[in-house]
């Protein structure tokens, strides 16, 4: 997001006639705030701006389908782009070895950003993640999901406008586990309850929560430079600081530094089992919300259930280098080749993106014409219509068009 990691600048050839921030040609002056915000730039002429590189990964299951659809919507914005089209998945199994394939990897390396669509997870077992490992292996601290309402989209709630910031790296999703009856295990165990008064029942299984004073503060100023960026009202820091008061505690002590930094946004403290409640009974109340790991995975799909599901939120993983922009549901596989499948979350990530990339009117615009094509609910998939049986229901492909053909009146 706008104002959040200029960093990533450094990926952009720049000569000496003309200097880009974000692939975009400056025309005037930007001041310096500090931080993580803008950098303070020369006056330069404008120029013809370049095509943005972007990695184009399909995914497997529905996901090629939703991909073609949105990398459709996205040209049609008057946007260049060079797509650098990879595979990752299910699909590339038997071939590469590996679900995310070394090139793969390396293309999102080097181009800093990424449009992905969904891939298969086994549960329990199979591969590891393919969403998990690019978050690790790009450094992606950031996970954005906003959660708006849009009319036409069937919710008990209106109105509905959060935007869950998630910390990706630490908590108790950092992968640190002990499994219960190993040795290791055991060993943990023994030490700890040499270390405390609480003793741990032998046989637990062990997981760690490492919160760190730095990962915290990088996460929170995100936050704040995201609202202050999209002129939002007011950052809320949750956590469960009240009984877990040196992780949480930490992350609640952070966030009260940070965001007297930031005295044009307003901040809260809220407890997470409070929130959930409150989320419930008057989501319109709240604003940007960021969270540690585990409770954002919570809350992200909690806030995706007020404005009519998955279906309809977008999501983003960033990091200081990379950003990789993605749905965040399923793939949808026993729907695979059936061009039935909604690609409204696909297609508002890349909402996201042309906003990461400096293309805010763009970006405006087809959000703008997709929620023109929802609210008229002539040409829309099954799942947006009153009934999912609606024999007037279009197909993925189709309502792409309908979106088209608003970005071109």
């Amino acid at each position: 997001p706008d104002g959040a990691h200029d960093q990533r600048a450094r990926h952009l050839p720049v000569d000496d006639s003309v200097l880009t921030w974000r692939n975009v040609p400056l025309t005037a002056a930007v001041s310096d705030t500090g931080g993580c915000g803008r950098r303070e730039r020369a006056q330069v002429r404008s120029a013809a701006p370049m095509a943005h590189r972007v990695t184009l990964i399909p995914g497997d299951g529905t996901g090629p389908e939703l991909t073609e659809a949105t990398r459709r919507v996205l040209e049609a914005t008057g946007v260049d782009f060079e797509w650098d089209v990879r595979q990752a998945g299910v699909d590339v199994m038997e071939e590469a070895g590996t679900p995310l394939p070394d090139e793969t990897l390396a293309s999102v390396k080097a181009n800093g950003v990424a449009l992905k669509g969904p891939i298969t997870t086994p549960i329990g077992t199979g591969f590891r993640s393919v969403n998990v490992a690019l978050r690790h292996e790009l450094e992606l601290y950031a996970c954005l999901r906003p959660c708006k309402s849009y009319p036409g989209v069937r919710s008990r709630y209106e109105g509905v406008d959060v935007v869950v910031v998630r910390e990706n790296t630490e908590d108790l999703y950092a992968g640190i586990e002990y499994e219960a009856g190993t040795e290791t295990a055991e060993r943990v165990i023994a030490m700890l309850n040499d270390l405390q008064v609480k003793q741990i029942t032998p046989g637990s299984g062990i997981s760690v929560k490492p919160i760190s004073a730095a990962g915290s503060e990088r996460i929170i100023r995100f936050a704040f430079e995201y609202a202050r960026a999209h002129g939002r009202r007011e950052v809320a820091g949750v956590t469960k600081a009240n009984i877990m008061k040196f992780t949480d505690g930490l992350f609640l002590s952070v966030f009260r530094e940070v965001a007297a930094d930031y005295p044009d946004v307003a901040s809260r403290e809220v407890l997470v089992d409070a929130l959930t409640m409150q989320l419930v009974q008057r989501p319109e109340e709240f604003d940007v919300l960021v969270l540690p790991n585990l409770y954002g995975d919570i809350i992200s799909d909690l806030t995706a259930g007020l404005v009519g599901g998955l279906g309809v939120a977008p999501g983003a993983n960033i990091g200081e280098h990379a950003a990789v922009f993605e749905a965040t549901h399923g793939s949808a596989p026993k729907y695979k080749g059936q061009n039935k499948v909604n690609p409204t979350a696909m297609i508002l990530s890349g909402k996201l993106m042309l906003e990461h990339l400096g293309e805010r009117d763009a970006a405006q615009r087809l959000e703008a014409a997709v929620a023109a094509v929802i609210a008229e609910g002539s040409r829309v998939t099954y799942d947006l219509k009153p009934t999912r049986d609606d024999p007037t229901a279009v197909g993925t492909s189709e309502y792409a068009d309908a979106i088209i053909e608003k970005l071109e009146t």
